[in-house]
């Protein structure tokens, strides 16, 4: 056949009605290749169509994204279930259609518009030109957006929602995922990431709006239209000004002899994080020279997540080491999460957990608080928040000095929401947080912020140095005062979503229909409660305080040991996660002993629960 001849039968091929035998897939195709514009994923839909992969065809254009705990987050590529210019235009689309029912000054008040720096050259998908998309439909429609000229840090776009008054934004990020993903992070006008109701009114309205409009894919209005602006140094200047309202020492930091190391792990937070060291008073932090600017590729780590550990952190480990600094400070790859490790004095690095880190910026927030409030300052006006897989070590603090303390759904939405309300009611929240290293200190973001976070652990350690003690030191005092509470968090892979479905069902009828376990090998179960169907066997109603979240799989075993166990589905990966905590009163202090227990316990509930070789889940690799 000559070149021209097979030239023209692909031709044929794809403009042709497609017969592949299942009329929905063959609509699908159809509008595939109508609508999208970006040549390299119309040319990989294309490549299946030519070669008859009509599996993997069904799998990329037979189901939507939905919103998980952190928005749309999938693979970039091709099709609609992942991300890519057509599905981030019609994620937009919607977008406008819901926000224009919801707000009759829409076009007064305008939209924000961030990204970060991730990107796939085989898909010409990046973070930048996905937010140039998303400003693109919303200025077609005469919408103002304030549109950032370069990356910024996930919590600078729920920031700026709030600080411009403006009715939502979207941050295009994966945080910390794998290379090959991105995302769509919404916020709504109160700077906290949308619930439910509004995600599932938004995916009604994508719905509605699927094929795209005139002008949607007229990127060049953001360098044209009168009505895109650029937030950025007006927003920068606003959040560094705001950061001194959680800054008690300046004076103590400018004089500290201690060195920082700062990873931003590829990503967008070496500028923002050294501006946020100068407004506490500090010396700028060390950067980590190979992971300071953004790669989209991550070249330097096997996986861009600092909550990974010690594995991932090598590089900033030795050059703290070569520095002479005893402090790493890690932000992941959007600067909404922080890890944090510090050098003991036998040479051994201790990477604190996100719950160890949780118990030092509880103690310290309140310390701090303490020492500086006024003279009618209420304590029973304070407040802080943790989700529900977190450690219940707020709760003991809150406990014996007087404050609330209270939880929420996994995910920072839920915090976010939560913290608006008490704000509302005339409340003072000083701090909040998930277990997977995300932290709040104070209320200027409603989102988890990795730069405050950062600025503070440094100040808290400055402050320590002045009484000769370690960040370890003090957490070891923490727990003496209120209680040890030691928990182990990891995860198995599982990429199938009927696996994972029957395991969490079996749990709701273990020994008979309709039952939940009473014992978890030899460990015997007080309560249950399962957010997914509402139950909880601890309250005289038997339902649970927490709403019930359908959408994802989450059971929570209280053991009369005193140990918490829950076994969750992650909204954002393929992946089964177990938290366990034992929560000790302070005069339990053998921590081998509650360690031993503890592990007991994992094994009973991965070997009795989970039992990952039947069901073929993938151990978390160390």
């Amino acid at each position: 056949m000559t070149e021209n001849a097979e030239g023209d039968l692909n031709s044929n091929l794809l403009h042709a009605p497609y017969h592949t035998g299942d009329p929905q897939l063959d609509t699908a195709i159809g509008q595939w290749l109508r609508w999208d514009k970006n040549p390299k994923t119309k040319e990989q839909i294309e490549n299946l169509l030519r070669n008859g992969m009509n599996k993997e065809l069904r799998d990329r254009l037979c189901c939507r994204m939905t919103f998980g705990t952190a928005g749309l987050r999938s693979a970039m590529g091709a099709g609609f279930c992942y991300i890519n210019d057509l599905t981030v235009i019609q994620s937009t689309q919607g977008m406008y259609k819901y926000l224009e029912r919801c707000f009759s000054d829409f076009k007064q008040r305008g939209f924000v518009v961030g990204y970060d720096t991730r990107g796939q050259v085989t898909s010409s998908c990046s973070s930048q030109r996905l937010a140039k998309l998303t400003a693109a439909v919303l200025l077609a429609k005469d919408v103002p957006v304030y549109l950032f000229s370069r990356y910024v840090p996930t919590p600078f776009v729920p920031y700026a929602v709030q600080e411009l008054k403006a009715v939502a934004g979207v941050m295009i990020t994966a945080s910390h995922n794998r290379k090959e993903d991105n995302g769509y992070k919404v916020y709504w006008e109160n700077g906290a990431q949308i619930t439910s109701p509004h995600d599932k009114e938004i995916l009604k309205c994508i719905e509605e709006c699927v094929e795209p409009w005139n002008g949607s894919w007229n990127d060049n209005l953001v360098d044209t239209s009168p009505l895109k602006r650029d937030p950025l140094q007006d927003i920068c200047r606003r959040y560094m000004d705001d950061l001194k309202k959680i800054c008690f020492y300046r004076e103590l930091n400018s004089k500290t002899t201690l060195k920082f190391v700062h990873t931003s792990f590829h990503g967008v937070g070496h500028d923002y994080v050294q501006l946020a060291f100068q407004v506490f008073g500090f010396k700028p932090p060390i950067p980590v020279p190979e992971q300071k600017d953004p790669d989209p590729d991550f070249s330097t780590v096997k996986c861009p997540n600092p909550e990974e550990g010690e594995s991932v952190l090598e590089l900033s480990l030795r050059l703290a080491e070569k520095e002479n600094a005893r402090i790493v400070l890690a932000t992941d790859p959007d600067a909404d999460r922080l890890a944090v490790a510090e050098l003991q004095e036998n040479g051994v690095w201790k990477v604190f957990t996100g719950n160890e880190l949780a118990a030092l910026f509880g103690w310290w927030m309140f310390d701090c608080w303490k020492k500086s409030k006024s003279r009618n300052a209420d304590v029973n006006n304070i407040y802080m928040l943790a989700t529900t897989v977190s450690s219940k070590i707020l709760k003991a603090i809150a406990l014996k000095e007087g404050f609330h303390f209270e939880e929420t759904l996994p995910g920072f939405k839920w915090i976010g929401s939560r913290i608006k309300d008490l704000l509302e009611n005339g409340k003072e929240v000083l701090f909040s947080f998930e277990e997977s290293i995300g932290f709040l200190c104070g209320t200027s973001v409603l989102d988890k912020d990795g730069v405050s976070a950062a600025v503070v652990v440094a100040e808290m350690a400055s402050y320590l140095e002045t009484m000769n003690i370690t960040l370890k030191q003090q957490l070891i005092n923490v727990y003496e005062k209120y209680g040890y509470h030691i928990s182990k968090t990891s995860y198995f892979l599982c990429y199938d979503p009927t696996t994972i479905k029957s395991i969490f069902e079996r749990l709701r009828n273990f020994d008979s229909p309709k039952e939940y376990p009473k014992f978890c090998g030899a460990f015997a179960i007080l309560h249950v409660r399962d957010i997914t169907t509402g139950y909880d066997s601890s309250q005289p109603n038997k339902k649970s305080v927490l709403p019930v979240s359908k959408s994802s799989q989450m059971i929570t075993f209280t053991f009369q040991n005193g140990c918490v166990a829950t076994l969750r589905t992650s909204g954002t990966e393929p992946k089964i996660k177990y938290y366990a905590e034992m929560c000790a009163s302070p005069d339990q202090s053998d921590t081998a002993l509650l360690e031993e227990e503890l592990k007991k316990l994992i094994d009973a509930l991965i070997e009795n629960f989970l039992e990952p070789s039947k069901n073929g889940l993938t151990w978390r690799s160390v």
